[in-house]
């Protein structure tokens, strides 16, 4: 079955979009302006409950390499060409996990989504006044991306420091961070036509001053 994209869009006329790079902010954002605005918070991998359990080898096979891995030290040590296309290719099939999710808790209410649903599929079930981009240089998003509290985070880096040649395996897993968060994947994103902002400034807290800029273009206030 087919479900048409002008049906998509109408279905999910409440929910707002936040997508982009590595430390762009979008995570931060999307919890104040869930906050703020008594909207639905949907964080990073929110879909991942329903995902793991339904997704199948044959339709969602990045999906469920997940549900094969011997160990999480194979996660880390897979090349970053492997790296980069699992990444991109676990967000195009989780898209429709995300919709799906998204149609059944919007109807009533504004929700607000941290997501890594391509931005061509965003043009297709959205409009401008309901997505958002945010972007951080390369250098900000792979030099900084284990500069961060947040578990899933912080375990990755545990599991890259007990393996042997550590730095070796760091340096790998860096070198796929730099390819997911490429200059031609940051062009994608900037030329995309959606609204952008840009984060090049880590030493001043602009988390105020974003949320008001991404609320304003969304309509919130």
């Amino acid at each position: 079955m087919k479900i048409e994209n002008n049906i998509l869009k109408h279905y999910l006329k409440h929910v707002y979009f936040i997508t982009g790079t590595a430390y762009a902010g979008k995570s931060t954002t999307v919890k104040m302006l869930a906050d703020r605005y008594d909207m639905i918070f949907c964080g990073e991998n929110y879909h991942s409950k329903v995902s793991d359990m339904v997704a199948t080898d044959d339709a969602q096979p990045d999906i469920c390499y997940m549900k094969h891995l011997n160990d999480w030290k194979e996660f880390v040590t897979r090349t970053p060409e492997e790296y980069e296309r699992w990444m991109y290719s676990v967000g195009r099939e989780a898209a429709e996990f995300e919709v799906a999710e998204l149609i059944s808790i919007s109807q009533n209410r504004k929700v607000i989504v941290d997501t890594n649903i391509p931005v061509d599929i965003l043009k297709e079930i959205s409009d401008y006044d309901h997505v958002a981009v945010m972007l951080s240089p390369q250098s900000m998003s792979v030099e900084r991306f284990f500069d961060r509290s947040d578990p899933e985070k912080q375990f990755l880096l545990h599991v890259i420091e007990s393996c042997e040649n550590s730095d070796a395996v760091m340096e790998n897993y860096r070198q796929g961070l730099s390819r997911i968060n490429s200059q031609e994947h940051y062009d994608e994103y900037a030329n995309s036509g959606f609204f952008t902002v840009v984060r090049q400034n880590v030493e001043k807290d602009t988390r105020e001053e974003v949320c008001e800029i991404i609320a304003r273009h969304f309509g919130l206030i």
